[in-house]
């Protein structure tokens, strides 16, 4: 049940967010929070990550609604089975899916306004990028992500140590 109160907790803070951005900062406005690295911009995002695939509200409704579907039965099968990580991994990918899944269906738009850009030298090489505009639920999607493959890597590891300790003693 406590995983459910981590995706619910994403959930709220997302929109909790974007409501401040929305009433508070005008589209296109930018607030600096450090200088030109990191800024709040008021953006909205009719299409997925980094705007690919603009207007397609009922595409990512529907795949979003199946997504969730089975993020709450594979949620349910890694508590039983004790799979805490990734029980909370999961729970960050409900929690970012959903406050994505509601902004869509309203609104037919995500609110973004997390801003990043990168200028710096390299070798001496200008570098400048500014990172695609995103929000809290597309953070803990990501980071949920990130925790996903972190806890197949380590469970991959763990079987071949035990396949090897297997082989060792099936070789004795």
């Amino acid at each position: 049940m406590k995983y459910y109160f981590y995706a619910l907790v994403v959930f709220l803070l997302d929109q909790a967010s974007k409501w401040i951005i929305v009433k508070h900062i005008p589209i296109a406005e930018e607030r600096s929070i450090i200088g030109n690295f990191f800024v709040i911009t008021s953006h909205r995002n009719r299409g997925a990550a980094f705007g690919i695939l603009q207007d397609q509200r009922w595409f990512f409704i529907i795949i979003t609604f199946i997504v969730v579907i089975g993020i709450f039965w594979y949620i349910r099968r890694t508590i039983r089975e004790g799979k805490g990580l990734l029980s909370f991994a999961l729970s960050l990918l409900l929690g970012g899916a959903l406050g994505n899944f509601l902004d869509r269906t309203l609104f037919g738009e995500v609110v973004d306004f997390l801003q990043f850009t990168f200028d710096f030298n390299l070798f001496g090489k200008a570098i400048y990028y500014i990172y695609p505009i995103f929000n809290l639920a597309d953070s803990a999607i990501v980071i949920g992500v990130i925790l996903i493959f972190l806890e197949s890597l380590l469970a991959w590891r763990k079987e071949k140590k035990g396949a090897t300790h297997e082989h060792k003693q099936d070789l004795s």
